[in-house]
């Protein structure tokens, strides 16, 4: 590869990319044409993204600084100068945050009849009575106070807990010593009390922790609290497990799990007022300082505005609820496999229902003729349909094989519970390969039929999990291709038995075959465009930063390949460099919903070919994780496909666009027909479904509340 395509200053750093998709999220809380419950959801997932962000990825940074790694990364950044950009910007975001809650969320919640109520100070004196009474018969019996001195250590804080920090001093003390106190705000009780209405029917709420703070001198009877303030750690949770040393991979994860709560704290964050003493122990029993510290001008972990979105009353102010339209193509099927023998049947989720996937392996545990189910499972939902069926079918009598992966982060334990329960039913449950995570969405049900054995494969680009699905934006394929078939059951045999076929008929796995897949592909248009043929390139995934990949990305836009890349979150690619990026467009599209899928356009001389997978184009996916790419075949779905990209190439409602100098902006809307791909693919879908019978409508799929006015 020519080396002009891989210099540093043509790559941006990855962590720096993500704030900039966070500020994407944040910028939606801060959109006053969003419905405000709407902007409540939008500030909260800023707030866990950043919980998530501190500790995996500045704690991973973290863990190099201290083992002395000092190789720079693809934009020519170490790791300490990372983390010295990385601090600056979140720091940034954070004060963007709290000054969209104080001075336009609560503002505007206030004027719907709904008050926040910042400090329990300004309670009015009936209010004052009910939160005393709530805290006496609900929270105190749950507090466990502790304090530190000469006979009592620094208590352990555990991960992301709220907890209320004290100085006390014994009122039979004339010299007046201080101690240090601390409580947790317990996790087990609502974040948030909603109090009595007002004379007119006004709402409010208070915080758990402005309660207990109202409160907190009944916990230290004997002792004047002087001052007290919530605080909250984040520690490093990135698991380090060496799979090789490990002699059962489960209890492995089991212990290393136990050790999160104690791991390296990475950051602190602070009421802003809080006393300087008190915070000055805080840093110095956390070996916490400088930009590791966050001092907050609101309530700490915003996530709380999530459960706030749910208290009944305020539909007025939500985006309607969406319902999963029922599939075309088995709508009037009661045989799913009857239909897959029809045709390839392709699923765009949440805008059609997930159920037939759930269906696909609820009939196959059922059926008498099928003889195999075999399925990877990376997240699956709380009370999982689809384990409750691959556990009746293996009770039925059927060959089971599920991959579980345990390594799938913060679901580990989760995917634990789920393993153990399909062992007792009697399925053969793989824990994924040593040194990599399973990722890719595969089943494959093997059926006896009266020409022969047929195998019937589900293969996506999103989790086996029928609650995300509903919030997720994915595609599926249900197929019974002979050639798909083949290729389903060398991959599982590659995962339970560690037999890699010689070739494959259709399928691309990483981490051997993808990324060759993928140079082939991209490689294919750049010498299109150098015959001076077409050649076009339109890539959907949710991260893009492997260096070689962008690199012949670059290479293609040099030699004249138009390029379209619709990127949810981190974009390593620069985009309007002069000769190398100037025929690449980058987009993010930020909604209601999570593009979460995974599809992939090569124009290919006018013969085009379109693949969906379940692989981002990043390094850890291509080389680290079992990744499948799979093709869409059948000329109708790749229509579909096709026109689900174009659509969202035309939203200039969500769509923000990467400029040359690393922001994003969104299109000036003004005089525009306004698309919203999301409202579009939700109309369309109730479209292809409504009778003849049902009332006749305006066939145009922009929704009413997205007509600007010129």
């Amino acid at each position: 590869m020519d080396s002009e395509f891989l210099k540093p200053e043509y790559y941006r750093n990855r962590e720096d990319s993500w704030i900039s998709f966070d500020e994407r999220v944040l910028s939606e809380a801060r959109d006053k044409n969003i419905p405000l419950f709407e902007r409540l959801k939008f500030l909260s997932i800023t707030s866990s993204n950043l919980d998530e962000f501190f500790m995996i990825r500045v704690a991973s940074l973290k863990d190099m600084v201290h083992a002395g790694y000092t190789k720079k990364d693809i934009a020519g950044m170490t790791a300490s100068e990372q983390i010295e950009v990385i601090l600056k910007r979140v720091h940034n975001l954070v004060n963007v945050q709290y000054s969209t809650y104080n001075r336009s969320i609560l503002p505007s919640l206030k004027q719907q009849g709904l008050e926040v109520v910042a400090h329990h100070e300004n309670l009015t004196k009936e209010q004052g009575e009910f939160v005393d009474r709530y805290f006496e018969s609900n929270v105190y019996p749950v507090l466990t106070p502790m304090a530190m001195d000469s006979s009592r250590p620094f208590p352990l804080i555990r991960n992301k807990t709220l907890n209320i920090g004290a100085l006390i001093s014994k009122k039979d003390d004339k010299k007046g010593e201080r101690e240090f106190a601390t409580v947790q705000v317990p996790s087990v009780l609502p974040r948030f009390i909603e109090l009595p209405k007002g004379k007119n029917g006004e709402r409010a709420v208070i915080l758990l922790e402005e309660v207990i703070e109202r409160n907190i001198g009944s916990l230290f009877l004997n002792y004047d609290v002087v001052c007290a303030h919530p605080y909250r750690i984040m520690r490093n949770a990135d698991l380090t497990i060496d799979e090789d040393e490990a002699a059962d991979l489960l209890k492995e994860i089991q212990k290393q799990l136990k050790k999160r709560q104690w791991g390296e704290v990475i950051r602190l964050e602070v009421e802003e007022s809080m006393d300087k003493q008190l915070l000055k122990i805080l840093k110095k029993e956390f070996d916490i300082r400088g930009d590791d510290v966050f001092q907050i001008s609101g309530p700490l972990d915003l996530t709380f505005l999530m459960k706030l979105y749910g208290m009944e009353g305020f539909d007025h102010l939500k985006t309607p609820h969406y319902i999963p339209q029922p599939v075309p193509a088995l709508m009037d099927k009661t045989d799913i496999f009857e239909a897959i023998r029809e045709k390839d049947i392709l699923l765009h989720h949440p805008y059609m229902t997930f159920d037939p996937v759930v269906n696909f392996v609820k009939q196959a545990a059922k059926d008498p003729d099928v003889l195999a189910i075999k399925q990877t499972l990376y997240r699956v939902s709380g009370n999982s349909p689809i384990i409750a069926a691959l556990a009746q079918a293996a009770e039925n009598g059927k060959q089971v094989s599920v991959l579980v992966e345990l390594k799938a982060r913060f679901d580990e334990e989760n995917n634990i519970v789920w393993a153990k329960m399909l062992e007792k039913a009697g399925c053969h449950v793989i824990y994924g390969l040593v040194g990599l995570k399973t990722h890719c969405k595969i089943t494959l049900v093997v059926r006896r039929e009266e020409d022969g054995i047929r195998r019937y494969v589900h293969l996506g680009t999103g989790n086996y999990n029928d609650s995300t699905a509903k919030l997720y934006t994915d595609c599926g394929l249900l197929t019974c291709a002979e050639a798909i078939g083949e290729d389903a059951t060398a991959v599982f045999n590659m995962l339970s038995g560690y037999s890699e076929p010689k070739n494959w008929n259709k399928l691309a796995l990483a981490p051997i075959w993808l990324r060759g897949r993928f140079a082939e592909l991209i490689q294919r248009e750049t010498e299109h465009a150098r015959k001076g043929e077409e050649a076009r390139i339109i890539a959907k995934m949710n991260s893009l930063c492997d260096r070689d990949i962008i690199a012949l990305l670059y290479e293609a836009s040099a030699a004249g390949v138009k390029i379209d890349l619709i990127v949810r979150g981190i974009c390593c690619l620069k985009t309007g460099i002069p000769g190398i990026s100037e025929n690449i467009t980058v987009r993010s599209i930020v909604g209601n919903f999570l593009e979460h899928a995974r599809i992939f356009y090569f124009h290919n001389n006018g013969i085009p070919e379109i693949y969906m997978g379940s692989a981002d184009w990043m390094p850890r996916n291509l080389d680290k994780r079992v990744e499948i790419l799979f093709p869409v075949e059948q000329e109708e779905l790749k229509e579909e496909l096709q026109k689900i990209l174009e659509i969202q190439l035309e939203d200039n409602v969500k769509a923000h666009i990467l400029q040359p100098d690393g922001s994003y902006e969104k299109i000036d809307k003004r005089g525009k027909t306004l698309i919203c791909a999301q409202d579009y693919f939700c109309e369309e879908a109730k479209e292809r479904v409504r009778k003849p019978e049902d009332p006749v409508r305006d066939r145009v799929f922009i929704p009413e509340e997205h007509v600007e006015e010129n």
